[in-house]
């Protein structure tokens, strides 16, 4: 008996997904356990695997094309099954609109001329089999399929229109795609006097638009407050050349800041809380989050347990799934189940900044870069290596004074790495 396979929710926040790759086709058998599909999410590319057994029967999604979840995505069942009904009768509430998910979404960069500019008449426009041939100077979104017949092809994929949702690049732009030659290009037989007006509307991802959605719901719905503190790094910056002189060990500024801070939250659990809107949960877990910039936006990858693991091992987790959040290959449990945040831009020279709270936790800590400035020290103006950091609270659930005991702390463990050895 044929069986319905609709658009699956691969994360807690996906609303909606696009079909980045088919990996079977229309007359596959298909054994429990085959990898269907790629999925785009909100979060990250995934591989969809099936639970049933048979034939493809039936198709419901074309590559890039972006759906509900719950929607019609294929049909598996026996071999020359009819599946006419099983169509027809799927509640179509819940499908894509086929005429407006197909509907040719181009990144072309319109310019428009002043209407006082004289422009000579243009030639005839070139044949629509042959795609508009536009350098994109800024990100390539392309499937995976399509990248590897551009490249089996010698195709530049940045003159490359794409045709699938949000301007994707899919196999068939790739495949029918003609560069157009000297003689078929239009040309316009005279200069324009005046400069150009252009611009280049881009249509958001599914990453973009829930970034913007949950951030938009923070920054509204809690009360922010920030509490700021100088950190003199003199210390640190010595234990950590002294721990990354020690055979097979890496500890970047980053992981030591990481540690201090699940050490302070078992001393402050308030600021390791969480609100909802019936109940206040104080975690006596630590599981910290770290903020990562990918091609589509932010993702943050969570270490578990993160007051129990040493520097090294902090900073061996992070680098591996900052490495795999960039190639959309985090699963969404590696980015669930977060207590507090870490944001930092101090590797960008970025000194002092703000960030909004992960929610449902109560705080965020943002880390600027280190920077030498005269200090006190002793009586006597030295150079010293300060580093600023910047505590956003959710009033709801830590008051200003616990969110400074909280930073005391903090900066004890940080200024005195020795104590985070233990």
């Amino acid at each position: 008996m044929a069986e319905i396979i609709t658009m699956p929710r691969l994360s807690d926040t996906m609303t909606e997904g696009v079909v980045a790759q088919w990996l079977k086709h229309v007359g596959d058998k298909i054994e429990e356990g085959d990898i269907l599909a790629e999925i785009e999410t909100d979060k990250a590319t995934m591989e969809f695997e099936s639970f049933n057994e048979g034939t493809l029967l039936y198709i419901g999604l074309k590559e890039g094309v972006s759906a509900p979840v719950d929607s019609l995505l294929a049909i598996i069942g026996n071999e020359g099954e009819n599946i006419d009904d099983l169509v027809a009768n799927f509640d179509k509430a819940t499908a894509p609109d086929p005429s407006e998910t197909e509907k040719e979404t181009p990144a072309v960069e319109e310019k428009v001329a002043p209407a006082t500019t004289p422009v000579a008449t243009a030639a005839p426009a070139a044949p629509t089999a042959i795609a508009a041939q536009v350098v994109n100077t800024g990100r390539i979104s392309a499937s995976p399929l399509a990248k590897k017949i551009a490249t089996d092809k010698g195709i530049n994929l940045a003159i490359v229109t794409g045709t699938g949702e949000n301007g994707r690049i899919v196999k068939r732009d790739v495949e029918f795609f003609v560069p157009i030659t000297a003689t078929s290009a239009p040309v316009a037989t005279s200069a324009v006097t005046m400069e150009d007006e252009s611009f280049e509307e881009i249509n958001n991802s599914q990453m973009r638009k829930v970034i913007a959605r949950r951030l938009t719901e923070s920054k509204f719905s809690a009360p922010h407050y920030y509490l700021m503190l100088d950190i003199n790094m003199d210390n640190a910056i010595a234990a950590r050349k002294e721990i990354n002189a020690l055979p097979e060990t890496k500890v970047s500024f980053n992981d030591m800041i990481v540690k201090a801070c699940a050490m302070a939250l078992k001393k402050h659990p308030q600021v390791n809380s969480q609100w909802f809107e019936d109940k206040m949960r104080i975690n006596h877990h630590v599981n910290i989050g770290v903020a990562v910039a990918v091609e589509d936006g932010l993702v943050v990858p969570v270490v578990t347990g993160t007051n129990h693991k040493s520097m090294t091992q902090i900073g061996s987790e992070v680098r591996d799934m900052a490495g795999r959040a960039k190639g959309k290959k985090l699963t969404p449990a590696e980015m669930d189940g977060s207590t507090f945040t870490v944001s930092n831009l101090g590797m960008f020279g970025i000194t002092e900044f703000t960030s909004i709270i992960n929610q449902p936790n109560s705080a965020i800590l943002s880390v600027g870069a280190i920077v030498q400035k005269p200090v006190v020290k002793n009586g006597e103006i030295v150079v010293g290596n300060e580093m600023k950091i910047t505590l956003a609270c959710d009033h709801r659930t830590v008051d200003g004074a616990t969110g400074a005991a909280f930073l005391q702390t903090l900066k004890h463990f940080i200024e005195n790495p020795v104590t985070m050895l233990a």
